[in-house]
């Protein structure tokens, strides 16, 4: 008996992980700013990811991460890493406001705290069931 239980628990080990996915992907970051979807979610800050150009910082508050994660069941890896990288950075915004700042500059991904940083593209883990999008960031005020 308890052989059989034993080779049952491992083909259900074996089954499970079979099945578990994280890849890293990149997907752009412009079409998806510019787009409707992210006019509707996103507020009124400024974010500038790194090695885009903005006006010199008049007071700087310091780097702040944010990860987020979102449902990608039936979704598209680009679709369910879309949507998460918008909720952070809804979230890097509401950090800045909070903190008296107008602007969120040199984002770069961070998932799994391995920094990834890119003018056009952003970093998100995507598996079977969920994508995450971390993000590190500075908050500042810009004239």
């Amino acid at each position: 008996m308890k052989v059989l239980l034993a080779g049952l628990v491992s083909c259900l080990l074996i089954s499970s992980s079979a099945f578990a996915r994280d890849d890293r992907v990149k997907f752009p970051i412009e079409p998806l700013l510019s787009s409707t979807k992210a006019k509707q979610a996103l507020l009124s800050v400024p974010v500038y990811f790194a090695g885009q150009p903005h006006a010199t910082p008049s007071n700087t508050w310091g780097e702040v991460t944010t990860s987020k994660k979102t449902n990608a069941f039936n979704k598209s890896d680009q679709e369910a890493c879309e949507w998460v990288l918008l909720s952070a950075i809804k979230a890097l915004q509401e950090s800045a406001l909070k903190k008296g700042m107008n602007a969120v500059i040199d984002i770069k991904s961070n998932y799994k705290h391995q920094e990834f940083s890119s003018s056009s593209e952003f970093e998100c883990g995507a598996g079977k069931f969920l994508a995450g999008v971390a993000l590190k960031a500075t908050l500042v005020t810009l004239p």
